[in-house]
């Protein structure tokens, strides 16, 4: 009988076998793929989460669920001291490989994940990934941020210092929250101290929204640096779309705040000295190198970085004193001793005594170690020869980072309890090693360049609150939160502020 391949039964054989054929072609394909990229890929020894080898998915679902932080502790404990979070990208927790990255004289370049901080500005020092420039750059303004600098401003300072605590005053044992408050109170001291004016915040007790524009950039920014290419597609075609991506409120709304108050300086001159008279002076003695652009940039990174940062370590150092109140009560004794020998007074707490009261330091270098305000990986380029991390070449072009919340918790460096609050490690023997991995602003030459900023604002702050108020929790039960965006804030930080008798 002869074949009939028209019938049912023979068309149904070939659809069978038609599809057993695709579907073999098909897992044969993939399987041929998979092996290519397997044993073509230059990270293929370096263990970490399994979606994390084929795309920045990974690096995305983390940054946008805040919790990058504490992933990379885990990650770390789970793997060792390399880890790989992308295709391209590795975590890294090794001293020796960290010293090579972020050390003096390093070659290692920031990444693209800058990029979408800096867009098109040519004046930017956080997100400047050319050394050269950045070098060039900060030596406009070095002078400014330094010790010696500042101290010009310290006056100014306490103005503000005296306004927050007569605010706090009429909320006497009431619960508030001190992550908000230290906000307000660091936003106000930006005002002051750049452009002469404070924003008001602390007298309304309230940001108007202006902080749900740096929390919107800053979560943003996280997510689509791991994509920055999204990032640029969007610019071009932001004329016919629209913005959509809040990162540009980085240069937008602050950089339209600094536009503002740089326009009205011409005619209306500061009440004090203040930064932007110093960026002025710069631009009119280097106006080619330092143009009104770079003034403004300048003034938009005070805003927009120096709120968070100190505001977060002031909260974090309050939270761990709460936590740990024995060493709150040893922080007291220091307080009342300075208080006491008359150093030091309720409004009034000089940055050149703080700055040498040595549990004090100790206290603000512990917090600061436990909750670092960056929560994410400071991404590096790896050069052309490669970086050796214990056995494992990493080829050049890899992205290799550390995030502070891991090498904080190093215990071959910070001790065996590097998990907890303990001050006293910053007056133990071999200091010299922890603040050689102490990253709480960075490394290296790019090591914040408002850090001395930030710890005169904590270092005069916390003696003169703690010495008007005790304080503990308003709940001893309740737990905080954290979010990280790049910056990791603290949420619910609900404290009550109990007036001292007069001593």
């Amino acid at each position: 009988m002869p074949f009939d391949s028209s019938s049912p039964w023979a068309l149904s054989a070939f659809e069978s076998l038609g599809s057993f054929n695709v579907l073999t072609i098909g897992l044969a394909t993939a399987l041929v793929i998979l092996f290519i990229l397997t044993f073509r890929d230059p990270l293929a020894s370096v263990p970490g989460p399994f979606w994390a080898r084929w795309s920045p998915a990974w690096m995305i679902y983390h940054a946008l669920r805040g919790d990058m932080h504490r992933e990379m502790i885990q990650l770390h404990d789970k793997y060792g001291s390399i880890v790989r979070t992308g295709p391209y990208e590795v975590s890294i927790a090794d001293p020796d490989a960290i010293q090579l990255i972020y050390g003096a004289g390093a070659s290692f370049k920031k990444s693209d994940w800058y990029s979408v901080w800096q867009g098109r500005r040519k004046f930017d020092l956080f997100a400047e990934r050319d050394a050269s420039v950045h070098s060039t750059n900060r030596r406009f303004v070095n002078s400014i941020y330094s010790l010696s600098g500042l101290a010009e401003f310290e006056p100014y300072l306490d103005d503000v210092l005296d306004v927050f605590l007569s605010r706090l005053s009429q909320m006497d044992t009431q619960r508030i929250d001190m992550g908000y408050w230290a906000q307000l109170f660091a936003f106000d001291v930006i005002g002051e101290l750049t452009f002469s004016k404070r924003f008001g915040f602390i007298e309304s007790g309230t940001d108007k929204e202006t902080f749900v524009h740096i929390d919107g950039a800053l979560q943003s920014a996280s997510w689509v640096g791991q994509v920055p290419w999204l990032y640029w597609v969007h610019d071009w075609l932001a004329p016919w779309i629209g913005n959509h991506l809040k990162v540009t409120n980085r240069n937008g709304l602050l950089r339209e705040i600094s536009a503002k108050e740089v326009s009205q300086r011409s005619s209306v001159p500061s009440s004090h000295p203040d930064m932007l008279d110093k960026f002025m002076e710069v631009h009119r003695k280097n106006p080619d190198q330092f143009d009104n652009a770079a003034v403004m940039s300048m003034s938009a990174s005070n805003i927009f970085a120096g709120s968070d940062t100190t505001a977060i370590s002031i909260g974090a150092i309050l939270y761990y004193l709460c936590k740990y109140p024995q060493y709150k009560e040893k922080l007291m004794e220091e307080i009342f001793a300075e208080a006491d020998a008359g150093h030091i007074g309720r409004t009034n707490a000089p940055y050149k005594v703080t700055r040498n009261m040595s549990y004090l330091q100790a206290c603000i270098q512990e917090g600061l170690r436990c909750h670092p305000a960056v929560g994410m990986s400071m991404p590096r380029v790896v050069p052309p020869e490669g970086l050796a991390v214990n056995g494992v070449h990493i080829p050049g072009g890899i992205v290799a980072g550390t995030n502070p919340w891991v090498i904080h918790r190093n215990k071959e460096i910070f001790g065996d309890d590097a998990d907890i609050f303990r001050p006293d490690r910053w007056l133990d023997g071999n200091v010299s090693q922890k603040k050689r991995f102490f990253f709480a602003f960075g490394a290296g030459s790019r090591t914040c360049i408002g850090k001395s900023l930030s710890l005169l604002e904590i270092s005069k702050l916390l003696p003169c609150l703690l010495l008007e108020y005790d304080i503990e929790f308003a709940d001893p039960t309740a737990q905080i939160e954290e979010h990280c965006w790049w910056f990791v804030k603290i949420e619910n930080l609900n404290l009550c502020l109990k007036r001292r008798g007069v001593q």
